[in-house]
């Protein structure tokens, strides 16, 4: 399952903007919008370089801009990795800091709504007499007084219930609509343009929204792996110290259930030997089995039979 971020943002501040910019358009004003956004790497098309590649495929993030913002909205982000909020930074007036502040609260609001409704279930299951269903009640209402005051459960100092899925432990990443920021406009603009078009109007200089994409990958801890064939080239990304059956989950559930064993090389090393079959000659390419930890810039073939 691909790497998910949500949008939030208060109204006309740009949500949708910076999800047509993200997914290169689709994004529509006013209603629930999921799109992929690739993740610019170079060492994609060094690969595809080496070994012929008809097809390149980057890596890509799952991205959901949700309308409006209230506790029912903000719920439907609960299964999210990331938030990013859009402030207004273009408006007369317009006050960013105060904006994510009071977007935070909104988050807060929303967990303690959400905790709150599940207390209301637990509690009455637990007139059972079920010490679990009981512990499980006490607990929700020290994180409910936690909410209550304010504090994140980001910073709650003991595990939470799986169930909660609370939005306030996850990465929250502001981008700002406008001159301090990014001109989410333009960048929407530019990602419906032919790739070489939107290059040449920027004149060399990358997109502002590596940057975002860069923000993400640190907040997510993700590295990048890259499958290498002629047929396709292609970079995944991958949760840090996740292992090569992971990876090969990523690619398809079946080569995770068949998986036998991976053949490693570093991207450098097969750019720098000029294919699979030389950088094999020269030792290059090893075996490992599915507890190995994926590192950032390796290139997998994993072999499987189901």
């Amino acid at each position: 399952m691909a790497l998910e971020v949500g949008i939030v943002g208060a109204p006309g501040a740009g949500k949708t903007t910076l999800f047509t910019a993200l997914t290169g358009g689709g994004g529509e004003y006013g209603k629930a919008n999921v799109g992929m956004a690739a993740v610019a790497d170079h060492r994609l098309d060094a690969l595809a370089e080496v070994v012929h590649a008809k097809k390149i495929t980057p890596a890509a993030l799952r991205v959901q801009d949700v309308p409006g913002t209230g506790p029912a909205l903000l719920g439907n982000l609960r299964q999210v990795d990331a938030l990013l909020v859009v402030l207004d930074g273009f408006s007369p007036g317009a006050d960013p800091a105060s904006q994510l502040e009071e977007l935070k609260l909104e988050l807060l609001v929303a967990d303690s709504d959400h905790v709150e409704a599940r207390l209301e279930r637990v509690a009455k299951q637990a007139r059972s007499g079920d010490p679990k269903l009981r512990a499980e009640a006490d607990e929700l209402s020290q994180i409910l007084a936690a909410l209550a005051s304010g504090t994140p459960l980001s910073d709650y100092p003991r595990p939470l219930p799986p169930e909660l899925a609370p939005l306030t432990t996850k990465p929250l990443l502001s981008v700002e609509n406008g001159p301090a920021g990014i001109d989410l406009a333009l960048e929407a603009e530019l990602a419906t343009l032919d790739p070489a078009e939107a290059a040449a109007f920027r004149e060399g200089a990358s997109s502002a929204l590596d940057e975002v994409a860069a923000l993400l990958r640190d907040a997510l801890d993700l590295i990048t792996f890259f499958t290498a064939g002629e047929k396709e080239t292609r970079a995944w990304p991958l949760r840090r110290g996740a292992t090569a059956l992971d990876a090969a989950a990523a690619i398809h559930s079946d080569i995770a259930r068949g998986f036998i064993r991976c053949e490693v090389i570093g991207w450098e090393d097969l750019v720098r030997a000029g294919s699979h079959r030389e950088a094999a000659r020269q030792g290059l390419q090893r075996l490992e089995g599915k507890t190995y930890t994926v590192a950032d810039g390796d290139v997998l073939n994993i072999r499987f039979n189901v």
